[in-house]
């Protein structure tokens, strides 16, 4: 059997809001919280497969812009860190690559 090496070994996901204030766009709020995380997480975090996704949207709170993270890297608490910064971070997801191809839970 080929050994696999992964060099990202945790697939990192979240979902992060930020409520608007009167007056803000919450799309445009979206749109720049998009680029702001992408840019700081690639230029301060090494790893792959990113995607980076903004909507708008309401609850009971008010308007918000929601932001969707999908991230392999080695360094999930710093990046997990660093949305804290940002927003509200909830629905997270860090999983071991690694042992998932080891046919583990991951």
């Amino acid at each position: 059997m080929i050994e696999q090496s992964i060099e990202f070994r945790y697939d990192t996901q979240l979902l992060l809001d930020v409520y608007v204030k009167d007056g803000e766009d919450a799309d445009d709020v979206a749109d720049d919280l998009v680029d702001e995380i992408r840019d700081y997480i690639l230029e301060n975090f090494k790893g792959d497969s990113m995607v980076v996704a903004g909507d708008s949207g309401s609850d009971q709170f008010g308007e918000k812009a929601t932001i969707k993270l999908h991230y392999h890297t080695n360094e999930p608490w710093d990046v997990l860190s660093y949305c804290k910064t940002r927003g509200e971070i909830y629905d997270i997801v860090v999983e071991d690559m690694d042992r998932q191809s080891r046919g583990l839970k991951g």
